[in-house]
């Protein structure tokens, strides 16, 4: 592969990236002011990143996955989301910051009190 088809490559995966970026928060119906104010990125930079001419670093992906409640594998094209996470992303979206966490510690001891049954299953 060529620098320049290695170059090509690049491109392509970076602006699926700002693609997939930009539709989540359109998705949520969250502004990029809003975005910014959550995260601490400013609102320059996340135009700039879903425009795909600024990459993204890692801590703000991680930061930018947990405002949306995405896993990051999904952003960089590694894993799909199911339809039920997106309808419970929507759903929580207008929801204060303590009834968001609320519903992360459910979803946790849900989680895990599945875990417990298919172990006691298991014996």
């Amino acid at each position: 592969m060529t620098g320049d088809e290695k170059s090509a490559g690049e491109e392509t995966e970076s602006q699926r990236l700002a693609t997939r970026l930009r539709e989540v928060r359109e998705y949520l119906n969250l502004s990029q002011q809003f975005v910014a104010d959550k995260t601490g990125i400013p609102r320059s930079a996340v135009s700039d990143i879903e425009r795909g001419v600024r990459k993204v670093d890692s801590l703000e992906l991680r930061k930018l996955a947990r405002l949306y409640m995405y896993p990051v594998g999904y952003f960089l094209g590694e894993e799909e989301v199911a339809d039920d996470v997106r309808v419970l992303a929507r759903a929580v979206t207008d929801l204060t910051e303590g009834d968001r966490a609320e519903v992360v510690r459910f979803a946790q001891f849900l989680r895990y009190s599945a875990e417990t049954d298919r172990k006691k299953q298991r014996r």
